[in-house]
């Protein structure tokens, strides 16, 4: 098929007016694609800066909840809550109590937006256990390492105990093997047949993970989580990953982090077609963050950019510590 090239061909005519190039954009980014992660702990009247991740705060209940309302104003709708709770132990059991620091948490909002906002929890104890690791601890030939199955009854439970206190989505994190099966199992036993799960299905063993083990509090103390998060190198295991999740029940997907991984992103979208979200983690906002105070990069522009790339890649919802600061830019125009 003959095309013609230039100057018949100008590309350029399309870019020339500014509203002829909005006219013809192909990624639109939305305040509505942003999920807003928060971090919520025991006190009162606690607004506590994490240092690694200016503008992000460990809050007490009283202040997430102001906190949830002033991003609702901006126009986001989607909060995923993560917990500090007050006490740990070797099996992360006070992520089970209904007077859990989510529970409390969830209820507290429920209590105030009822419908108009959409909570996520995510589903994990690496911030409840007192090693660091996502469930309980076994020992197999002389190596210490997470007991997956006897994690995946402990997932199922919390899972259970986050919908009875009003959450919309729960969003398994430990990339336990058959998690979404137990947990789809317990919340439909429970009564919570309609309850959604968003699955980390595709979450890697990453390097941009630390500001959030400071915001989480939730370092391991000895080795790694390599043995249960997924080898960076590797593309057609995310895939595998994805279809086992979402034969056992998941209803989303994740790719995690976002910027290393936009070619799972596409690829999980194009194989499977089902909601895919996208974490844009601490790391990646932290280095974009550290390189505008240093005057390198220009914030905005920069933070827009990654997002529509994100979104380019093939992700309809996208968890981010922009989230506020994007709203507030799209609202600018």
């Amino acid at each position: 098929m003959h095309t013609p090239g230039f100057p018949a061909v100008r590309p350029r005519r399309l870019r020339a007016n500014p509203l002829v190039r909005d006219m013809v954009r192909e990624t639109v980014l939305d305040v509505r694609d942003f999920i807003l992660p928060l971090f919520v702990r025991p006190g009162t009247n606690v607004r506590q800066e994490i240092s690694s991740m200016p503008g992000n705060y460990q809050l007490s209940v009283d202040r997430l909840v102001d906190e949830v309302g002033a991003a609702r104003d901006l126009g986001i709708r989607g909060f995923i809550l993560f917990g500090i709770p007050s006490s740990k132990d070797a099996t992360g059991s006070s992520a089970l109590r209904d007077d859990g620091i989510v529970q409390l948490s969830l209820r507290a909002l429920r209590s105030v937006y009822k419908s108009e906002v959409v909570l996520l929890t995510d589903e994990c104890f690496c911030e409840y256990t007192d090693h660091g690791h996502c469930g309980p601890l076994c020992e197999t030939g002389g190596r210490v390492d997470v007991d997956n199955d006897a994690t995946l009854p402990l997932l199922a439970a919390q899972c259970v105990s986050h919908a009875r206190a009003g959450a919309d989505i729960v969003a398994p994190s430990g990339m336990m093997d058959g998690m979404v099966q137990a947990i789809r199992t317990g919340l439909d036993q429970a009564g919570f047949s309609h309850t959604p799960i968003l699955s980390y299905a595709a979450k890697y063993a990453s390097g941009f993970y630390g500001p959030f083990r400071e915001a989480a509090e939730s370092p391991p103390q000895f080795g790694d989580r390599g043995g249960y998060q997924m080898d960076p190198a590797n593309g057609d295991e995310a895939l595998r990953e994805v279809e086992l999740d979402l034969a056992e029940g998941a209803d989303m997907v994740m790719v995690k982090p976002a910027l290393s991984y936009m070619d799972i992103i596409r690829r999980v979208k194009d194989r499977f077609g089902v909601p895919v979200a996208a974490y844009n983690v601490s790391g990646e906002f932290a280095m974009v963050k550290a390189a505008a105070q240093k005057g390198w990069i220009d914030e905005r522009r920069v933070a827009l950019e990654i997002l529509t790339s994100i979104r380019r890649a093939g992700a309809d919802l996208i968890l981010t510590y922009f989230a506020r600061d994007a709203a507030k830019w799209l609202r600018q125009g």
